[in-house]
């Protein structure tokens, strides 16, 4: 079994993409990706692996899908 590592932004937001987010939009201080009417704000830095499983766990809530260490590696 694999293990968490920090994610840089431009991957995070590949990985977004492929799970159906649309592309970031402009918005302030930070951009954002939305999913239907969910509204996802992005970091302008790398996500420690904190970030990454707190809001791992923000988009399994918005997207209704369990996503594994070994799914989300494959993105």
């Amino acid at each position: 079994m694999g293990k968490w590592n920090p994610c840089k932004r431009k991957d995070f937001i590949k990985k977004l993409k492929k799970l159906g987010f649309d592309p970031p939009e402009p918005g302030g201080r930070h951009f954002y990706m939305r999913y239907g009417t969910y509204t996802l704000t992005i970091s302008n830095k790398e996500y420690s692996i904190p970030q990454v499983k707190m809001l791992l766990n923000e988009i399994e809530h918005c997207i209704k899908k369990r996503i594994s260490l070994e799914e989300w590696e494959k993105l």
